[in-house]
């Protein structure tokens, strides 16, 4: 029988899932290590769906405490119902660390926050934002760890986009940068030239951890419908200043034909 990869990944999301990485990883509290290893493990907690990371307790270099148990039984009414990923609720980066979905013990690391998961022993999944910085080898690592089976491709297309809300244009260009992102719907990143709404400044700023740090903006009255990236991440500089709108609550035309509204974290 044919298995659609992506629902390989579904039936596993229920699972503790941890796949171990040979980059070096430092961990910062101020200018200070506190954590220094080549022995770190990618962790997932069933339902999560970006990684954290764990790492053994010899590599951490502050006072560990340990606190209450916990059994894992994260309800279901916890998480994001995202209907093309998971029947269950998923947990995305917008769920605190804190909300834990398999047997371990909490611990008190330094005063920020960690997990002894009871299937994984002898290591202690670490809260990505209470440190100050990550390293992997000499690279920051921002936003959370990135997931080695994630893959980002930024295309330029020749295809003719348009985005309208109730019927008025804000943009429409047959130069775009197509991105596929694993999971996630195809995004449209546009140049700031063919983008007709005024594109006034937000300050909401977001970080995604294989694009960088984003910028936002309003347009024609919606709050945060665009983005950009005034400087990602190497990988992706095709990207930068480009602005994407959220097609979610937009109306995206490819070609002459009308796309659905997908349904993710930011519909």
């Amino acid at each position: 029988m044919a298995i659609r990869v992506r629902d390989t990944f579904s039936q596993v999301l229920g699972e503790l899932r941890h796949e171990p990485t040979a980059k070096r990883v430092r961990a910062f509290v101020g200018d200070e290590v506190v954590v220094d290893t080549t022995e770190a493990e990618l962790f997932w907690e069933p339902r999560r769906v970006v990684p954290c990371y764990a790492v053994p307790l010899a590599a951490i270099r502050t006072a560990v405490v340990e606190g209450a148990e916990v059994d894992g039984s994260g309800s279901d009414l916890v998480g994001l119902r995202l209907p093309a990923v998971s029947e269950r609720p998923v947990l995305d980066p917008s769920i605190p660390f804190a909300v834990h979905t398999t047997p371990g013990r909490v611990l008190d690391v330094g005063g920020r926050a960690g997990f002894a998961p009871a299937e994984l022993p002898g290591y202690v999944a670490l809260d990505f934002a209470a440190f100050d910085a990550w390293f992997e080898e000499e690279r920051p690592t921002v936003g959370h760890p990135r997931d080695p089976f994630h893959r980002i491709d930024a295309l330029p297309s020749t295809r003719s986009v348009r985005i309208e809300h109730d019927g008025q244009v804000l943009a429409e260009s047959s130069r775009p940068v197509l991105v596929f992102e694993t999971m996630l719907p195809t995004r449209f990143y546009l140049p700031r030239d063919d983008v007709r709404a005024a594109l006034e400044p937000s300050p909401t700023r977001t970080t995604c951890a294989y694009k960088g740090h984003a910028s936002y903006f309003t347009a024609a009255g919606l709050p945060d419908i665009a983005w950009s990236y005034p400087e990602p991440q190497e990988e992706l500089t095709r990207l930068r200043d480009l602005v994407c709108f959220f097609d979610e609550r937009l109306d995206v035309t490819v070609d002459g034909v009308a796309r659905p509204r997908p349904v993710t974290p930011w519909s």
